[in-house]
């Protein structure tokens, strides 16, 4: 069970990162694995901080989430000997580090500049593999730094996909139990409580939740590191990760970059609850509440799509068993859609 030592959200929580590295006995030289952008927003004055601290810090600016940037960054560390490595910025600065820190066997620390994905805390990346998004194993921060002045900076749509990567924990969970009845799978009640507690939460409070106000950065962020946790307590991604992940990156191979995941999780949950006979306008509601799409043309996808996906998300993990695994016909797709007002 791997989990971060350090959690440190709020205000201003970027100005903690020398006395966390100390803290954690890290030596320099650290590397920080950033982007264009983001390099702007956090990763200059991260630059400094760690100077100051006498961390010895290089920057390595990454443009995709390729394999190919994870070997970029994995060299970088090695021909610098790294003491430790940081993700600070969004899914594909992070990913390519705690990926490069897995393959050179030093700490990852993450620096979210958004809360728009349970990654920033969870032990699996995504990338681009041959066209396209797969999720691989890597390691989990050592420690996690979220600075909620910033992250209440970042774009609201944003804001509304990490709502959904942590709503659709609700059926990941459904999906997760239907494995355990049929196949047999291990199945963790703590893991499974802790990720549909943090998805409750989510729903509950979705009226609360506003973009630009750090309160609700907070709240989302929590929900995020939570649901990371799960996935560290199970030992895989099954607490926040089922059909509706299947739905999203199938969506991802027949239209790729039409939405963010966390609005392509949200939508398959509003569908996958649908087939799993539970209360699917509750999840629309949520998801109207926090901004995020509710329909498919809300992000630019048409019906069709929509349906080939469905038909063709049971071929996405087929290791993984979710209520799509014996395979929707079109007709069921379409009325699945249809019937929750996705198209």
């Amino acid at each position: 069970m791997e989990l971060p030592r350090i959690v440190a959200v709020g205000n201003e929580a970027i100005l903690e990162l020398p006395q966390i590295c100390s803290y954690l006995l890290l030596e320099g030289p650290g590397l920080i694995v950033t982007g264009p952008h983001t390099d702007d927003v956090v990763g200059k004055t991260i630059l400094e901080l760690l100077n100051s601290g006498g961390f010895e810090p290089q920057t390595l600016i990454c443009t995709a989430s390729k394999l190919e940037e994870v070997d970029r960054a994995e060299a970088r560390a090695r021909e610098i000997e790294a003491g430790f490595l940081i993700g600070a910025g969004g899914g594909r600065s992070i990913d390519i580090a705690k990926i490069a820190s897995m393959r050179t066997n030093i700490p990852f620390l993450s620096l979210p500049t958004a809360a728009s994905h349970d990654g920033i805390c969870s032990s699996q990346a995504s990338l681009t593999v041959n066209g396209e998004a797969v999720s691989l194993p890597a390691q989990s921060p050592l420690a996690i730094v979220a600075d909620t002045g910033i992250i209440a900076r970042a774009p609201a749509r944003l804001l509304a996909a990490g709502c959904g990567d942590i709503i659709s924990n609700y059926t990941a969970i459904l999906d997760w139990q239907l494995a355990h009845r049929l196949r047999s799978e291990e199945f963790s009640e703590y893991a499974s409580a802790l990720s549909g507690m943090t998805a409750k939460m989510i729903v509950e409070r979705a009226s609360d939740i506003r973009p630009g106000l750090e309160e609700s950065a907070k709240i989302v962020v929590k929900a995020l590191i939570s649901s990371g946790v799960a996935m560290s307590i199970a030992g895989s991604s099954r607490p926040a990760s089922g059909s509706e992940h299947k739905f999203a990156h199938s969506i991802n191979r027949i239209a790729p970059r039409r939405g963010l995941h966390g609005e392509l999780c949200g939508l398959g949950t509003i569908m996958m609850m649908y087939l799993h006979g539970k209360d699917w306008k509750m999840i629309r509601e949520a998801l109207a509440q926090v901004g995020a799409p509710t329909s498919a043309d809300q992000i630019g996808l048409d019906a069709e799509t929509v349906v080939e996906a469905l038909v063709n998300a049971h071929r996405i993990r087929p290791e993984r068993y979710t209520i799509l695994d014996s395979g929707l016909n079109r007709d069921a797709a379409a009325r699945a859609a249809e019937a929750t007002g996705v198209i």
